[in-house]
């Protein structure tokens, strides 16, 4: 009877020292899967910044390439006005140009004009001296 009894303990003993055994084992595996599960949102997160500033990149460039785009457009804008402006100025003096030409014929013309006059009155007065 004494035998059986510590048999029995024994196995006791040894099924409690297994048991323990298996829950370490579980605890590992659990310690395994929580690392795993850890390195893996570890790396979703990286990937994820990763996106995240690929997007800040991506942005930025267009920022910066709509900035150009603005520039550039700003930039011809001013050489337009430019050669607006320019145009304009020559226009006017084109106008001022002819102006003055016409100014200038009438001018001639008046003169000739006069010229025409003066020679008529000599003319008619000499033919009075003549008569």
């Amino acid at each position: 009877m004494e035998m059986k009894m510590k048999i029995e303990m024994k196995m006791k003993i040894k099924i409690k020292i297994k048991i323990k055994i298996k829950i370490k084992i579980k605890i590992k595996i659990k310690i395994k899967l929580m690392m795993i599960m850890m390195m893996m949102m570890m790396m979703m997160m990286v990937v994820v910044m990763m996106m995240m500033m690929m997007m800040m990149m991506m942005m930025m460039m267009m920022m910066i390439m709509i900035m150009m785009m603005m520039m550039m457009m700003m930039m011809m804008m001013m050489l337009m006005m430019l050669i607006m402006m320019m145009m304009m100025m020559m226009m006017m003096m084109m106008m001022m140009m002819m102006m003055m030409m016409m100014m200038m014929m009438m001018m001639m013309m008046l003169m000739m004009m006069m010229m025409m006059m003066m020679m008529l009155m000599m003319m008619m007065m000499m033919m009075m001296m003549m008569m």
